[in-house]
């Protein structure tokens, strides 16, 4: 039996093409002797200067006996077929199966160099389509000799064992390959090193906004922002904060949702304060001998009363004023809010239209100056082109990051059973490509209250870290114990992550309300999407990725 890296591989629970693989892996792990080592999932990654690929993937990496090493890239399902071109198609996006194989290979090869020196090294490839036979081998732009397809499936590992002689001359650099792989596997599956290159080069280039914004001089100070996701405003809320009280006056934060307000709260410094709008209401009336009763009917409602009659005294006032989430406030609140400010403070509104999940009214801030970036840097460029052309967007989204190579994959799902086993798969696919498993949030289209996954603590081998709605005693929110994030769409607008797998979307037409839901949790990613959707809308959105 062949020698597999990394091991677990057999309690892998996956679906799709990843069970495929799976599949092969067990293949050649019984059919080949002990002499050879298969090394699965192998990632590299690139975030360096000129080259911005996110992260490479190679099927199967198998090394011979003598030290050879021959790439599998194992296509699933059904190819196209045109003279000399075999493609794949990703998410209605055609991809030269040449192209990848050369990329990866190169790639490889190429890093392989580096760390054997001048010993001689043998790299190898090899396609394995087992669902679908190549009509014309010989113009499919791959040697047909390194084909092996539905009709010679059968011959896999006759086909390895010839290309990977079992005697031979062994090469000086095999203790080198298989050290070169191994550190590969043992390092950047977890991910760390991109993940925090990629979040660096986003801080850097969506810092933009918040130096330039910050120059902008008007009497009274009064600045509307108007930002796609990704732009920086979170950015520029923290700069102007940071600012304010590294100058000895005081600043007040105040947004729509409590986890933006908590995990604000959590990174900015001591000498403000921050709250949402209703948390602010409900310490106003505490200050004054109110408790409000949250179980009662309309208990919001009478604090957002409260603050359209409130005149803070003196000491309850802020030198800078920054309001998030402008889109979600509602008609007066901007007035509320003003009353807090010092004579002569300063005044930000940050908002995004697009994030305007609950249908309200654009606030009219008249005689506010303002200020519009269209550009996303927190995105790759691959994922916001999938998005302009499967959403019908009014501003198209710019791609302001160089990262490029992440494919937006769409499951579709037909029942509670398979939303499921397509999640699932996802967030194995997920951690297959490199990712941590705190590297990766599941973000319900739906809301928490009517989520078929939300009763669940765990998915599949995946103990999940959902949010119970409890505070502790320093006031931060209370996480179930679990490793991949669970939220819904509407809770987690605001923050991030590397690795998003949006699931649950179901929508009767692709209308406004669908658009900005698809629009927010997709743009929650900052370097993988996946999208779990029902049969009917995978197929209007795979329609228009096809346009």
């Amino acid at each position: 039996m062949a020698k597999v890296f990394p091991d677990g591989w057999r309690e892998l629970s996956a679906t799709g093409a990843a069970e495929r693989e799976l599949q092969t892996l067990a293949r050649l792990a019984a059919g080949l002797s002990d002499d050879y080592t298969v090394y699965h999932g192998v990632h590299w990654t690139q975030v360096e200067r000129g080259s911005y690929a996110i992260y490479g993937e190679i099927d199967f990496a198998v090394v011979g006996p003598t030290g050879k090493v021959l790439l599998i890239e194992q296509k699933s399902g059904f190819l196209t077929e045109t003279p000399g071109v075999l493609a794949k198609k990703y998410a209605g996006k055609e991809k030269n199966v040449q192209s990848q194989m050369a990329r990866s290979a190169d790639a490889l090869h190429r890093r392989l160099r580096q760390a054997c020196g001048e010993q001689a090294t043998f790299v190898d490839s090899l396609l394995y389509c087992p669902d679908y036979t190549v009509k014309e081998p010989g113009t499919a732009g791959i040697a047909p000799e390194r084909i092996v397809d539905a009709a010679k499936k059968d011959h896999l590992l006759h086909v390895i064992r010839s290309i990977l002689p079992e005697s031979g001359e062994v090469l000086a650099a095999k203790e080198k390959i298989h050290r070169f792989l191994g550190e590969i596997l043992q390092l950047v599956p977890q991910a760390d090193a991109v993940v925090g290159a990629a979040q660096t080069l986003y801080t850097r280039l969506s810092g933009g906004l918040a130096q330039w914004a910050r120059r902008i001089e008007c009497e009274p100070f009064r600045l509307r922002v108007t930002g796609t996701a990704g732009s920086g405003k979170t950015q520029l809320a923290l700069s102007v904060y940071r600012d304010c009280v590294a100058a000895g006056r005081r600043p007040l934060y105040v947004c729509y949702n409590r986890p933006l307000a908590d995990h604000i709260a959590l990174i900015a410094p001591p000498g403000g304060e921050v709250a949402t709008y209703h948390q602010l209401a409900d310490r106003v009336c505490r200050a004054q001998g109110e408790t409000p009763d949250f179980g009662s009917p309309g208990a919001f409602a009478r604090l957002e009363a409260a603050l359209d009659g409130h005149t803070p005294d003196p000491a309850g006032l802020f030198d800078e004023l920054i309001i998030d989430e402008g889109q979600d406030f509602q008609e007066g609140w901007a007035e509320n809010l003003l009353r807090f400010l010092r004579p002569g403070g300063r005044a930000w509104w940050l908002e995004d239209p697009m994030q305007n999940l609950y249908a309200r009214e654009r606030v009219l801030l008249r005689d506010w100056v303002s200020l519009r970036s269209d550009v996303n840097y927190r995105s790759p460029k691959d994922i916001l082109d999938a998005l302009n052309r499967m959403l019908p967007l009014e501003h198209p989204v710019e791609a302001g990051s160089p990262l490029s190579g992440s494919e937006v994959e769409i499951l579709s799902y037909t029942d509670t059973k398979d939303l499921i086993a397509k999640t699932v798969g996802a967030i194995t696919d997920g951690i297959r490509s490199g990712f941590k498993r705190q590297h990766i949030a599941v973000i319900s289209y739906r809301g928490r209250e009517h989520s078929k996954l939300a009763p669940f603590d765990r998915l599949g081998p995946y103990p999940l870290r959902a949010p119970t709605g409890r505070y502790d005693l320093l006031g931060n929110p209370v996480y179930t114990e679990g490793e991949v994030l669970i939220d819904s769409v509407l809770r987690f607008k605001g923050r991030a992550a590397p690795c998003v797998v949006l699931t649950e979307i179901d929508f009767e037409t692709l209308d406004e309300a669908a658009v900005r839901r698809i629009f927010v949790g997709a743009t929650r990613a900052t370097m993988k999407l996946t999208l779990v959707v029902s049969e009917a809308s995978a197929k209007v959105l795979l329609d228009r990725l096809g346009d």
